[in-house]
């Protein structure tokens, strides 16, 4: 760890360097931060051989108080890339609760090429960053994975993610608090929980997100497709979101807009909520396993605005004996533009 350290503050000191991680060599490297305060912009974090975590219960996690693994803060123009491998090692922390993150980033960045798999959490984070692009990686866990985001967005602005293949066992997709325009596209999703918005509003939090587009995506044996999902109690708004072109197979609930988000076994009841206003779904076609379309909004805070557009899904036929479900509303409102199949009458056309 101690040689990545010397070599990053090398590779500050100068403009435009680069920081070599070489083919063929495996690393093996605990918790570190990678601080850019003092560093010249534009650097390369080139990963052409394999960066390994230390094992669970590995003293390099200082018992669990880390909870990022490799963090990059305050660096003036980014960019991590290659052909290499950021392997988390996260078997272990999966069956004992997992604590350590993968890979935090801020400021100017850029991800491409690279192959992040198996970390303990979410494999890549994007906090507080402001033009991102992602393209062309490829994360991969197990599918019981629990909590292993495949990349997660959290106060970020100017975000684009595309041409990339995630695989996990949660959110493929994450999109919370603080971030607006966000377009992701060209990426195929499976296993994973889906593309979501949220959860928001989560111990009475005021959050907001805005301008969202989501198009030309694929998702394969998901638990959703494309969802929102905030919490009782909370306050704030989902605005202006674009499901565009969506593709699934086999998807248990392909369209959620879900306000009564619990991850308990129950939760309590609460009148406030956060808003969802102006969202539309459009060409969004495939295969379902129990129900197309799930919109369970809010008595207090309706959803509004909501279209639903060129909408084909029909039920999966294998011999899995799925229990099918139609399509569910509860105080959603908007528009139907045909063809929209099955129908979804129980969207209404005026709010109160």
């Amino acid at each position: 760890m101690q040689a990545f350290a010397d070599a990053w503050s090398a590779a500050c000191a100068v403009r435009a360097s680069k920081l070599l991680v070489p083919a063929s060599y495996v690393f093996l490297v605990g918790p570190i931060t990678f601080t850019g305060d003092s560093c010249e912009p534009n650097m390369a974090f080139q990963v052409d051989g394999t960066i390994l975590a230390h094992a669970a219960g590995s003293t390099a996690w200082n018992s669990g108080a880390v909870t990022q693994w490799l963090e990059f803060k305050n660096v003036r123009g980014l960019s991590i890339q290659g052909c290499g491998a950021i392997d988390g090692q996260g078997s272990e922390w999966w069956s004992g609760g997992s604590v350590a993150g993968d890979a935090k980033m801020g400021a100017n960045v850029t991800v491409m090429g690279i192959t992040i798999k198996n970390s303990p959490r979410f494999h890549l984070t994007l906090d507080t960053c402001r033009a991102v692009e992602v393209h062309d990686v490829a994360v991969s866990s197990p599918r019981d994975s629990p909590n292993t985001d495949g990349i997660h967005l959290a106060a970020s602005v100017g975000v684009s993610i595309h041409h990339s293949i995630i695989a996990c066992g949660d959110d493929c997709i994450s999109i919370q608090d603080g971030c607006s325009d966000v377009f992701v596209r060209s990426v195929h999703c499976g296993p994973g929980h889906g593309i979501s918005i949220g959860g928001l509003g989560k111990s009475g939090a005021s959050e907001f997100v805005s301008d969202v587009t989501v198009q030309d995506v694929t998702l394969n044996q998901t638990m959703t497709g494309v969802r929102i999902k905030t919490w009782q109690g909370g306050s704030g708004s989902v605005k202006n979101v674009r499901f565009t072109d969506v593709r699934v197979s086999a998807v248990k609930t392909p369209i959620v807009i879900d306000q009564y988000y619990c991850d308990h076994a129950t939760c309590t009841n609460q009148t406030s909520a956060v808003a969802v206003t102006a969202v539309a779904y459009q060409g969004v076609t495939g295969t379902y396993t129990e129900r197309p379309v799930y919109l369970a909004c809010s008595d207090a805070a309706p959803c509004s605005g909501i279209q639903l557009a060129d909408i084909k899904l029909s039920p999966v036929k294998d011999d899995a004996g799925h229990h099918l479900q139609g399509p569910f509303c509860w105080k959603a409102y908007g528009e139907v533009v045909l063809p929209v199949e099955p129908p979804v009458d129980c969207l209404r056309a005026v709010a109160p």
